[in-house]
């Protein structure tokens, strides 16, 4: 622990360990919005395998495959080179899989396989290894393996005897593969570009420290590979540094049942305290509920004593069940519809969907409705692929004032 204190304090950090939340990630200095709290590089990172990326720079263009394994893609020489000694032993391992049991190397069986591999290299001086980047501070994550459910448990011995059957080494065995697979889903880390789109996945041993609250006061953000936390408000010396670890634009109770299934813990941020309180009731009616049928009034919606529909908590208003479930029908509906046009080459009928869906949630959604701004965030997305800039930017400006109000509300 010493010597992981001196290896961040110079970084305007500490690790610590709390009695009520564990190892997490404390201020040494002063952090101001926008100022970086922490950089560092991944211990293993695999790209996806939604489309072909190099290896090196997650790059999907001008790619030539390992000529060997026939698994891994590199845009060129120096990202080739820049991963040799790494993929030198996962080549070799690779090749001696059938072609058949190729495919079924996903970028997770990869991530554990690059994860052995690196801890053996680092362990015979072929790479160096510091107190931030070591197998000592991986294996040192926690794994929640008596969480999971016996599904999930059948799942990881699968993947386990995959990745026992690549490696072919004797001294691991299944069950600490296993238990590495469950530590690798807690504490991995999703790579995206700068528009949120996902590229790969890394560890970050660091990072992984890092706790979640539902008002976090900085956010992890990547630069190509590189993991950048950066800090979104003011954060005092001596104060713990918080991100997040799912979508917070949703209800406390949305937010509990998430945190609670992925990552297995309940929170206690100062904006989850609040549940069952009436700004905590309020938020959750507007984010997830719906609105009141009088165009002019603002109010958000609770279900009535007699269960009979809605009742604007303002006006007074009445909406009744049927007319919600008629509209939530006709959403479904053109939901399930359109997602075969989400394609290259269906844009414009892609535009055409979400705006009838936009459409019947205006007419059933509070305007400040996390559904009416994801659907208003893909309608800018598809715009902004097909070049249609003014349109694009009227939906960017629709988007903001929802995520203001979440903010300033909280």
């Amino acid at each position: 622990m010493e010597e992981l204190q001196n290896a961040v304090k110079d970084g305007g950090l500490a690790v610590s360990n709390l009695p009520e939340k564990g190892r997490c990630l404390l201020t040494t200095k002063n952090f101001y919005p926008g100022e970086v709290i922490l950089r560092q590089e991944p211990y293993v990172c695999v790209p996806n395998n939604t489309v072909s990326r190099c290896d090196g720079c997650f790059a999907s263009e001008s790619l030539k495959k390992c000529s060997a394994c026939q698994v891994v893609w590199y845009c060129g020489s120096t990202c080739q080179k820049s991963e040799w000694k790494l993929h030198r032993l996962e080549c070799i391992a690779l090749s001696r899989l059938e072609k058949e049991k190729r495919k079924a190397v996903t970028p997770s069986i990869r991530l554990m396989v690059r994860l052995y591999l690196r801890r053996k290299l680092q362990n015979e001086m072929f790479i160096p290894a510091s107190v931030t980047d070591s197998c000592n501070f991986v294996e040192a994550l926690v794994s929640h393996l008596k969480d999971l459910d016996e599904k999930q448990l059948v799942l990881y011995a699968q993947m386990a005897s995959l990745v026992h059957l690549i490696l072919q080494w004797p001294e691991i065995n299944l069950k600490e593969i296993a238990e590495n697979f469950s530590k690798l889903a807690c504490n991995a880390h999703t790579i995206c570009d700068c528009e949120l789109r996902p590229l790969g996945t890394g560890l970050y041993p660091i990072v992984s420290i890092i706790n979640h609250s539902c008002l976090p006061n900085a956010v992890l953000i990547f630069e190509g590979k590189s993991s950048v936390v950066r800090a979104v408000e003011h954060i005092p010396e001596g104060a713990e540094v918080s991100i997040a670890y799912i979508d917070i634009a949703g209800s406390t109770m949305t937010r509990q049942k998430t945190l609670k299934e992925q990552y297995f813990f309940t929170c206690t941020c100062p904006r989850c305290i609040k549940a069952g309180q009436y700004n905590d009731i309020q938020e959750s009616a507007i984010l997830e509920g719906y609105r009141c049928k009088d165009d002019g009034c603002n109010g958000f919606l609770l279900r009535d004593s007699d269960d009979k529909g809605f009742i604007c908590q303002t006006c007074g208003l009445l909406r009744s069940k049927e007319e919600v479930k008629r509209i939530v029908s006709e959403i479904t509906a053109i939901s399930d519809k359109e997602l075969k046009y989400k394609s290259p080459g269906n844009q414009e009928e892609a535009i055409s969907q979400y705006k009838m869906i936009e459409k019947l949630q205006m007419e059933l959604c509070h305007p400040f409705s996390i559904s009416l701004m994801r659907t208003r965030e893909e309608l800018l997305k598809i715009l902004m692929e097909v070049g249609d800039w003014r349109e694009a930017l009227a939906y960017c400006r629709l988007t903001i004032p929802g995520y203001q109000k979440l903010k300033l509300d909280c």
